[in-house]
């Protein structure tokens, strides 16, 4: 990478030793941006650290819990220590534990509730939090998925993915005031996770390489997105998507208010043909024909 966008700006990348959070740290040293590189695996963490530094880069492992608020908060705290200031915070670490919704125990749901949407929640406030003191702004990427469209299998998974789009949202506009801006990115990315996806007929998804996600990070941390906030992205392969806001499609006006009857006179007319595609994969509506009991097929 030619151009440094981020010289001398801290940034805090979460599950950041492999996979898309290692593309992450990547390319944030290379734009110039010292990086606390914030994973479990301490092992991995350490050797990408050896990489950066030895690419001219500056880095810091982090072994922190960003499952706890102590954890999130003991993780910003150890980027100011080491770099003066957190400028960027980067919410990509991630579990699954993927259930159809009859078979998912309470602990499962726990299990990544806690961390994608409790550890992003933590993680954001601890670093905004610390930017609004500093006085200098900064930015904020958290990282949803297309899973929250609907995915088979994935109810936890998706659940926390449009948690964490809506707080993209929320926060963009409680932040804005202070200088910092909050993005989203949903990343295509082989992974150790990914491989475990499978579609409704037990197909695995297609193969991209995840430091690819890494480009678009750098930018939307960049002075060049000072006009950017609040939106989410489709990066990851040979793509560069905007994720449109969800948003009142077709709607009907009664003046004097909806009663039943009314309903079953005009929507079958006007609304089931507004169905369109339907879950991550986008495919063409499937119950245009009514969805029956087994016995009743």
């Amino acid at each position: 990478m030619s151009a440094r966008l981020l010289e001398g700006r801290p940034a805090v990348v979460t599950g950041a030793a492999g996979g898309i959070g290692r593309g992450h740290v990547t390319h944030l040293a290379a734009a110039g941006a010292p990086v606390v590189i914030n994973d479990i695996n301490e092992a991995a963490a350490a050797a990408l650290a050896e990489q950066v530094r030895a690419s001219g880069g500056k880095a810091l492992v982090s072994t922190h819990d960003i499952g706890t608020r102590a954890g999130a908060e003991a993780l910003v705290q150890a980027c100011i220590a080491e770099f003066g200031s957190i400028r960027i915070m980067v919410n990509n670490a991630g579990n699954l534990r993927d259930r159809t919704l009859l078979k998912m125990t309470d602990e499962e749901l726990d299990s990544v509730l806690t961390v994608h949407v409790k550890g992003t929640f933590w993680c954001t406030q601890a670093a905004a939090r610390a930017m609004v003191e500093q006085g200098s702004g900064g930015a904020v990427v958290n990282t949803t998925s297309g899973a929250h469209f609907g995915s088979f299998g994935q109810t936890a998974y998706a659940a926390a993915k449009g948690a964490i789009a809506s707080m993209t949202y929320t926060w963009a506009m409680e932040l804005a005031r202070h200088g910092i801006r909050v993005n989203a990115i949903g990343p295509l990315g082989t992974t150790a996770m990914s491989k475990t996806y499978r579609d409704a007929d037990g197909n695995p998804g297609q193969e991209f390489d995840p430091a690819m996600n890494g480009p678009a990070l750098v930018y939307l941390c960049s002075d060049e997105a000072s006009n950017v906030s609040g939106q989410v992205f489709g990066t990851g392969g040979q793509r560069l998507s905007h994720m449109v806001q969800p948003h009142y499609g077709k709607t009907l006006v009664k003046q004097d208010g909806w009663d039943i009857e009314a309903i079953r006179q005009h929507f079958q007319t006007h609304m089931p043909g507004e169905f369109g595609a339907f879950g991550i994969l986008g495919q063409p509506y499937p119950f245009h024909g009514g969805v029956k009991a087994p016995g009743a097929q």
